[in-house]
């Protein structure tokens, strides 16, 4: 699960399509095997096909692989649907989920996954109800099943221990997080100029507020919207306190690469390069940042007001397409990726996600020689304080994107965080509401 995947894209044409997608029948290729489609880089595509194989030894079901870079995944599968070439297994975002099973597009597996007689017990809480939906609630243990987890993606915060050693710094506790007032001392003392040439090229931190701004206004007591996800909350003396802490970050206290030198090498490349402190580390980095020329670990994310660390928990999923041909066999493909021990392995050997299934993970996160040494904050994280983003469990995601859209003056310093928050809470209040409504008349036809 990349972090450019997670924020869903458009699902209106999804939408449109869907009637045509659904109406002919004949999903995937054939009765002869199933088509799956999925996105990821090279280490997870050599990974799933790892496990796709042993699954057609084991079944004798061929499946054929259709894979994407992130960035075409979404344009391709709306593509599939509008052609009525929807595959027969396929990645599914947790914001799509509502629009997907209100429009014929997911098939729901809740009975055959029963029948396979899978433990969901063994499987995280977080993961599987996230592609439950009762047809108005979603990520509820009462809806029915649309989907298993592909995964589920802990945002950890990491940091170069090589570099607080070389600066005599004592090193963070892996069980009590740092405050804002103890992390920034640390972070001014890391920003410095190391080769003497009058530029800084070593910097404490260098956060991307759309990704990261979660931890810092939830660990403040702020929240994007209330519980029941009706009345947008961002214009509160907490959400603007932390965002303002977080836009100081680069422009007062000047502990972050600022914007023209994150345009020549971005944060993500300087982290990586020995030039950044303390950054986030999440499951599906580990395979990289495993062979860099530094030692580097994870820890809970520095604390705002409430003393309690926060930050969020993603997933992608995998469903099947109402139109298969096959839909036994491709439940059987879904829960075998999700759940089954061996291919698990397969996928946690390769560096690209924590484990589904809790006993596998435990193990995982206690191994001697485990790489990062505190593996165990993800499984807390995903057990424990982790929260869904914001627009995970929504009708769409245009709401919550409407903060990002001309958030830069408030992040480059020229316009105060809760002026900002001011002007844009009622925009996105109108946003949401559209999107409850639509949710609302899309759950009564599907009913109806």
């Amino acid at each position: 699960m990349k972090k450019s995947r997670l924020i869903a894209g458009a699902v209106a044409g999804l939408v449109v399509a869907s009637t045509a997608a659904c109406s002919t029948g004949g999903g995937g290729d054939s009765a002869e095997g199933l088509t799956f489609m999925f996105r990821g880089g090279e280490d997870e595509k050599a990974a799933y096909q790892a496990a796709i194989d042993r699954f057609t030894e084991e079944t004798g079901v061929d499946v054929e692989v259709i894979v994407t870079d992130a960035d075409q995944y979404a344009t391709k599968l709306q593509a599939a649907i509008a052609g009525n070439t929807v595959p027969d297994v396929f990645y599914i975002e947790q914001a799509n989920l509502q629009s997907y099973v209100n429009n014929g597009i997911l098939m729901d597996i809740t009975d055959q996954v029963a029948e396979q007689g899978v433990d969901l017990e063994n499987i995280w809480e977080f993961g599987v109800d996230s592609y439950r939906y009762d047809g108005t609630l979603q990520g509820t243990s009462e809806g029915r099943l649309y989907g298993l987890p592909k995964d589920v993606g802990p945002f950890g915060f990491g940091y170069n221990k090589t570099m607080l050693e070389e600066a005599g710094i004592e090193l963070p506790d892996v069980d009590e997080p740092l405050t804002w007032d103890e992390w920034l001392p640390i972070l001014k003392e890391l920003t410095t100029d190391t080769d003497g040439d009058g530029e800084i090229d070593q910097w404490g931190t260098g956060l991307n507020v759309q990704w990261n701004l979660q931890s810092f206004v939830w660990s403040n007591g702020g929240d994007w919207t209330n519980e029941d996800k009706t009345q947008v909350t961002v214009d509160t003396p907490e959400f603007a306190e932390a965002l303002q802490f977080f836009t100081d970050l680069t422009t007062e206290h000047e502990v972050t690469p600022n914007p023209e030198q994150a345009q020549t090498m971005d944060t993500y490349q300087r982290f990586m390069a020995g030039e950044i402190g303390f950054f986030p580390v999440a499951p599906w980095d580990l395979s990289v940042y495993n062979e860099l020329d530094f030692d580097y670990d994870v820890i809970p994310w520095p604390v705002g007001s409430t003393g309690e660390t926060a930050t969020w928990v993603g997933s992608l999923g995998i469903g099947v397409s109402t139109t298969t041909d096959m839909p036994e066999e491709a439940v059987k493909l879904v829960t075998y990726l999700s759940t089954d021990e061996e291919a698990q392995q397969t996928l946690v050997d390769a560096n690209i996600q924590i484990p589904n299934r809790v006993d596998t993970a435990q193990e995982w996160a206690s191994a001697p020689d485990a790489q990062p040494a505190n593996r165990q904050e993800y499984l807390d994280i995903v057990e424990d304080y982790g929260r869904a983003m914001p627009a995970a469990f929504t009708y769409g995601a245009q709401w919550y994107d409407e903060l990002w859209v001309n958030i830069q003056p408030v992040v480059d310093g020229d316009q105060p965080a809760a002026e900002y928050l001011a002007e844009v809470q009622p925009r996105m209040q109108s946003l949401l509401d559209e999107s409850n409504a639509q949710a609302e008349a899309a759950a009564a036809q599907n009913n109806g």
